[in-house]
């Protein structure tokens, strides 16, 4: 068997082990209130950690990144559609980018 071939079988039983394990180990419910907060905010935080990083590089400049991040942020706080936030988002990301451009 190839190196290859056993690095993707391990990652396989690694990956397998860690979704795995909880479910067979923990079968009360939780009661404290610090794990279940805790619990419930990890979604939230690992979407943020991931996509962060990803929206400060999507473009060639850093401040047209962060203008569009605020303007989604504005736009997210004050309960718009996705596709209004995700539209002015890059709209004015763009926008940035031909002024910074331009100038």
């Amino acid at each position: 068997m190839s190196r290859v071939y056993l690095y993707i079988l391990l990652m396989a039983v690694v990956t397998y082990l860690i979704r795995s394990l909880p479910l067979t180990l923990i079968r009360k419910e939780i009661k404290s209130n610090f794990i279940r907060s805790f619990l419930y905010y990890v979604p939230y935080a690992t979407l943020a950690a991931m996509t962060f990083p990803a929206i400060l590089g999507a473009t060639n400049y850093v401040w047209s990144s962060l203008v569009g991040f605020a303007v989604a942020l504005f736009l997210a706080f004050n309960k718009k559609s996705l596709l209004t936030v995700a539209g002015f988002a890059c709209g004015a990301a763009f926008i940035v980018e031909l002024i910074i451009d331009f100038i």
